[in-house]
């Protein structure tokens, strides 16, 4: 071949791309089948605890709250003993899970007095609730590092 010649020979062999697109094809069939309730989705986890009965290990009812100078403080509900204040420069993925906590309080119209229970489980699964909506983030699902973040909260005076 000349350097002004080039092939149109298809560089993928024929095999794979047929792999690709069954696998995408099989992928919206179980996607469908589980949006038209063809097939059941398994339980949460808050659902296979609620239905096994668990208790938390440990847990802690806590408030969010801004402060005038930037900082997030945060509050035991029940004792209203301070428990951290995290500065600008903290934990931006507290930051993050309170923002979107908060917005969905505002939008559903709760205040923001109703406390929010974080709680450590017998398999070690750590979950923040919050009261007022009733929303359950598992805070495993975001890696070791973001969930010490809450972990931290949580003391030996927590336990049950």
């Amino acid at each position: 071949m000349t350097e002004l010649e080039h092939s149109h020979e298809n560089m993928v062999p024929p095999g794979a791309l047929k792999a690709a697109f069954a696998l995408i094809a099989i992928s919206l069939l179980l996607v469908s089948a589980v949006r038209l309730g063809l097939v059941s989705a398994g339980p949460s986890p808050a659902e296979a605890r609620a239905e096994a009965h668990e208790v938390p290990v440990a847990e802690r009812l806590l408030r969010f709250a801004d402060s005038p100078d930037g900082k997030v403080l945060v509050s035991d509900a029940s004792s209203g003993a301070e428990v951290a204040a995290i500065g600008t420069e903290g934990s931006g993925f507290i930051r993050g899970v309170m923002r979107g906590l908060a917005r969905e309080r505002h939008l559903n119209g709760d205040g923001a007095a109703a406390p929010f229970r974080l709680a450590r489980w017998p398999d070690g699964a750590l979950s923040l609730t919050d009261t007022a909506t009733g929303r359950v983030i598992e805070l495993g699902s975001f890696g070791p590092t973001n969930r010490a973040a809450f972990a931290a909260f949580l003391t030996e005076g927590a336990l049950k």
